[in-house]
């Protein structure tokens, strides 16, 4: 991508008024930027959260992690982020009024694809929602901010219980039991929670 493209491309996502757009604008133009260097990145947390549900879930700034390097050396972190103006860094950036963060490799045991979303500078890919269902449950019970992902996975559960966005259930429920998280009573109890809220069968019920 040449400079004027950049440019332009980032005088667009500064005058995006939309939070979710002006995210999904910014995760394309990183993205973009990043592969041609050979890395993929990936959104994930609460960024990836809110592309799924479609702003129902506000996160107010971007979370990436790469899926191909096993690291992003500092000096091409700040030269990749530096051809969009980017302040701050090696991980944390303030770009086009959004605080960007490039993490390290993203960590994903679901069997389920990453989503990918069609955006005006290329596409960009997700974390699959059934690794960021059982992770904010997992935080939800185990972090000082449980009140925020509580709520985070709730809007997720809805948003999937109401047929808005595809939930592999199943993979749910072998993440949960999986080591790394060991939460599936919890995935149960919140998912009955939701599902009771709409007056729908949970799709984790034990029968």
């Amino acid at each position: 991508m040449d400079t004027e493209k950049i440019k332009s491309a980032l005088a667009d996502v500064t005058a995006e008024q939309d939070p979710t757009l002006k995210s999904a604008k910014l995760a394309s133009l990183c993205s973009a930027l990043w592969a041609e260097r050979g890395v993929e990145l990936v959104v994930v947390g609460g960024s990836a959260i809110e592309f799924l549900t479609e702003g129902a879930y506000a996160s107010g700034d971007l979370d990436m992690c790469h899926v191909n390097k096993a690291t992003l050396p500092v000096q091409e972190r700040r030269e990749v982020m530096g051809l969009l103006g980017a302040k701050g860094g090696p991980r944390n950036w303030q770009v086009a009024g959004m605080f960007v963060d490039v993490l390290g490799p993203a960590e994903s045991f679901a069997r389920t694809p990453f989503r990918r979303i069609e955006a005006p500078y290329g596409d960009f890919l997700v974390m699959n929602p059934e690794d960021l269902l059982v992770e904010r449950v997992l935080m939800s019970y185990h972090t000082g901010e449980s009140k925020t992902a509580r709520n985070c996975a709730k809007i997720l559960i809805s948003v999937a219980l109401r047929g808005e966005i595809a939930m592999n259930w199943d993979e749910v429920r072998r993440l949960a039991n999986r080591p790394e998280y060991r939460n599936l009573p919890q995935c149960v109890q919140l998912v009955k929670e939701v599902a009771d809220e709409l007056k729908i069968k949970s799709p984790l019920h034990p029968d």
